[in-house]
């Protein structure tokens, strides 16, 4: 039986507020069994308010201030005797000028983040209003990085819900509770991102508190690809946490019990996917954020049945593909060497370093080499080292099942570090998904611009507190010769004179994209083709001005029209693969397609 936290949590003495395994930390939400977090109030108001007010006194502006029991609602009619309301009725200007000046005033990046979520959750219009007028400053502080500490610190901040937080107590019920939220809904959403939190960037298991991770990531669909926010829907399914920490929390919103195990994830899978597909006609799903053994398991399971796909994997595989194709024609343009002779090294062994790995292999496909020939072209290194036919865990049969498509069969020797493979391999270009902060050291980057005009340097892991290196150390150890793209954003340089910008392989260059084209063309399901599709778009995205500056990515600002140009190649991808139930695209030229698009993209 689901029981009201509000009701229950006020009748356990406050030396049993930890032992909460016996409880169901969710309420209905009216008739529908929506699982909202709900925090005792009292207790939640006076503890927010204690939390903000120690991070800053300016925080003291998110707490809702106290309404007098007299005061008039706004609902009452003036009296009479008042000609007009004497209520201020400021233009939409001057809330977005009020906006953006109290998120000037405010000293941290997570109290702005904190202060967007509250503006997204009261006046939707004016928060991606913002959004659309500071994209560059305002899209690290709704996302990553700073969305990285605020899922850390979820339960700390929570001020109100944000989508679906659905438990697996209720595998059973999840259709009905699905089908009943929907009638709810003026619109059914188009794309839903769904997440269980289970390794939230490079920070780990932190449970319920990936919702942010949904939410952060919908912000990004509306304000870069356009989608309706009306339209988009955050769940974070409930299966436990293994994070020990977070479990005795006595602020943790979720079920303060174990992670289930991936053969229970599964069958709670089984039933959200099904009950989300048949409650949200048409929608697309996208994972987000599953650790990487269930990622590839719930990728291979749904994605020849519903329309989904897995950011993490396809998402981050696009968008560095996209900038590997100009980095690796840059690169061979400076040193004379045939672009199929290109030798990758990755630094990490996890879903997204696979899959990162299997997308830029196109690019050596699409040069005429074999599948086999193009895998050949790729060095993984896991914590254990190189992975090798000969290395330990992989002869025992212990080496994750997701890894295997990369051994190296080639060497009898084992290579436990970056270094000694750098020297075995002499790649032209270092990936790094390892979440290790520093892991690409100097020694290792500067043999890197020994071995290469113009090396390609890729550390990617996200938030920046895990990049494996820094633009800065990337330009002076490699005398500013570096093709530098990094997972999180980083500041222009002056270096010598010359302003540089670092690229930033941020998968909000695509999956807007990626989305929109398969909900507009309303691809059956998402292909390889429409994956590939995208990064081939965006690598055709820049101006001439952003290829004369030797950029590897369009600039962020532009989002809209990048977007859009990857949702064309989507489209067209689908149309080729036989996938588009919305067949009237297909006679139009691209530059007609393309207009269409930008028509149909949501504006604030």
């Amino acid at each position: 039986m689901r029981v009201h936290l509000a009701q229950t949590i006020s009748r356990i003495p406050s030396s049993s507020i930890t032992q909460r395994s016996r409880l169901n930390p969710y309420r209905t939400f009216a008739s529908v069994s929506n699982h909202t977090p709900t925090p005792n109030d009292d207790h939640n108001s006076s503890t927010m308010s204690a939390i903000l007010n120690a991070l800053n006194p300016i925080a003291a502006m998110f707490t809702p201030a106290a309404t007098p029991k007299e005061s008039r609602s706004s609902e009452q009619s003036p009296p009479s005797s008042m000609a007009t309301s004497s209520t201020p009725q400021p233009t939409g200007e001057q809330n977005l000028l009020r906006l953006q000046k109290h998120l000037a005033a405010l000293p941290t990046s997570l109290l702005k983040h904190m202060h967007l979520s509250k503006t997204r959750r009261e006046d939707p219009r004016l928060f991606f209003q913002a959004m659309n007028a500071d994209l560059v400053n305002l899209a690290p502080i709704v996302y990553t990085p700073t969305v990285g500490e605020a899922c850390q610190k979820y339960h700390e901040i929570y001020q109100g819900p944000e989508g679906l937080y659905l438990s697996i107590d209720d595998k059973d019920n999840l259709h009905q509770i699905l089908a009943d939220h929907a009638k709810t809904l003026e619109v059914s959403p188009q794309i839903i991102v769904v997440t269980d939190g289970s390794r939230i960037l490079g920070l780990g298991d932190l449970g319920l508190g990936g919702m942010g991770i949904s939410r952060g990531k919908l912000n990004l669909y509306t304000a870069g690809g356009g989608i309706d926010p009306e339209r988009t829907l955050a769940v974070v399914l409930d299966m436990g946490t293994n994070n020990e920490p977070l479990r005795a929390d006595p602020l943790y919103l979720g079920l303060p019990r174990p992670r289930c195990s991936l053969e229970e994830a599964t069958s709670f899978m089984d039933a959200f996917m099904s009950s989300a597909a048949s409650a949200y006609p048409g929608v697309l799903i996208q994972h987000e954020d599953f650790y990487s053994e269930a990622a590839f398991a719930f990728l291979d399971k749904y994605r020849e049945e519903y329309r989904m796909f897995n950011d993490d994997i396809q998402g981050t595989g696009s968008v560095i593909l996209g900038g590997f194709i100009r980095a690796a024609k840059m690169a061979s343009d400076a040193s004379g060497r045939d672009p199929r002779e290109h030798k990758v090294v990755f630094l990490g062994g996890g879903s997204a370093a696979v899959g990162v790995a299997k997308e830029m292999m196109k690019f050596f496909t699409q040069l005429g080499l074999s599948e086999k020939e193009a895998r050949e072209r790729f060095w993984l290194i896991d914590t254990k080292g190189l992975i090798t036919h000969t290395r330990p865990d992989v002869v025992a049969g212990r080496l994750a099942s997701h890894k295997s498509y990369f051994i190296r069969n080639d060497t009898t020797t084992e290579y436990p570090t970056l270094a000694s493979v750098i020297e075995h391999v002499q790649p032209t270009a270092l990936v790094g998904l390892s979440t290790t902060f520093g892991a690409f050291t100097e020694p290792c980057v500067r043999r890197m611009a020994e071995l290469n005009p113009s090396p390609i340097i890729f550390p990617l892991s996200n938030p920046t507190s895990k990049c494996e290196l820094s633009y800065a150390d990337a330009l002076e150890w490699t005398s500013g010769n570096v093709l530098f793209a990094s997972g999180s954003p980083y500041d222009p340089i002056e270096f010598h004179g010359v302003r540089r910008e670092p690229g930033q392989g941020n998968n909000f260059l695509v999956f807007p994209g990626i989305g929109f084209g398969a909900v507009i063309c309303k691809a059956k399901k998402v292909t390889d083709l429409m994956i590939t599709a995208g990064a081939m778009a965006l690598s055709e995205s820049l101006t001439p001005e952003e290829k004369e500056l030797k950029l590897l990515y369009p600039r962020t600002g532009r989002i809209r029209e990048v977007s859009a140009e990857v949702a064309r190649g989507v489209v067209r991808a689908a149309q080729v693969d036989g996938v588009d139930e919305e067949t009237r695209y297909r006679d139009m030229s691209d530059e007609q397609l393309l207009e269409e698009i930008k028509q149909a993209q949501w504006k604030a």
